[in-house]
């Protein structure tokens, strides 16, 4: 039998399903700027304060949208609208038809693999609690995927 990331649509996942299906690059967490113009949205290199950029784990998962109240959460009813995630986000590939890729830790069985292969946030980023609100603009980035 299929393991489930292959057989199911994001739709037919259980909440659990849903969480392992999460490959740890934490790049949701990146602090984003949109043009209020045009609603292009900017990448930057700062997190969101609550991401241990040396894990790229939430510090307070359970608690994150009481404490930071325009984190977003990825759910089954938002995955497809959210334009921004990257390439490389297992839920936008599901969600596209596509396979996970090697370093996913449901295929390779390691979580440790997203970062040494290079798909996290580790080793390139900055919190925003080390960079003045003024200055994010300055930190916009380009996905290299």
């Amino acid at each position: 039998m299929p393991p489930f990331w292959e057989s199911k649509t994001l739709s037919q996942m259980n909440d659990s399903e849903w969480e392992l299906l999460c490959d740890g690059c934490a790049k949701c967490c990146l602090v984003k700027l949109e043009d209020r113009d045009t609603g292009e949205i900017f990448h930057t290199n700062v997190t969101c304060k609550l991401l241990d950029i040396n894990t790229c784990e939430c510090s307070q998962y359970q608690q994150r949208h009481s404490i930071v109240n325009d984190c977003i959460s990825l759910n089954k009813k938002n995955i497809e609208t959210l334009s921004w995630l990257p390439e490389t986000c297992a839920y936008r590939l599901i969600a596209d038809g596509e396979k996970l890729p090697d370093w996913h830790h449901l295929v390779c069985g390691d979580k440790q693999v997203v970062h040494s292969y290079g798909a996290s946030l580790q080793g390139w980023v900055v919190s925003e609690l080390d960079v003045r609100e003024e200055d994010v603009e300055d930190h916009v980035i380009q996905w290299v995927d």
